[in-house]
């Protein structure tokens, strides 16, 4: 599985409602795998039911639009982790958020 932990550290609580997109590297293409939004407590368990497969995946947080719903001006529109998995592991992306 593939999970992710966001914390707004500006405000000291958990980042809810952040949309997250996690994509699969197939060849010069990506693929998009699941698009979710963390829970009030800032997390996503996972994008799919099925184990990933080995390759490489990218995670793009949609921080301009959780900054810009607080009323707040973004300086990151969007933050992209890529990194790659072995089959059959779980990886968990944890990111610290502040404008």
């Amino acid at each position: 599985m593939i999970s992710t932990h966001v914390l707004d550290t500006a405000r000291g609580t958990p980042a809810g409602g952040l949309t997250v997109v996690l994509d699969l590297r197939d060849g010069a293409q990506w693929t998009r795998i699941g698009s979710r939004s963390t829970d009030s407590r800032g997390r996503i368990a996972g994008f799919s039911d099925t184990a990933p497969a080995a390759g490489t995946y990218r995670l793009t947080f949609d921080t301009g639009a959780y900054h810009r719903d607080a009323g707040i001006v973004p300086f990151f529109p969007d933050v992209t982790v890529t990194f790659d998995v072995e089959a059959g592991a779980h990886y968990h992306v944890p990111l610290l958020l502040s404008p």
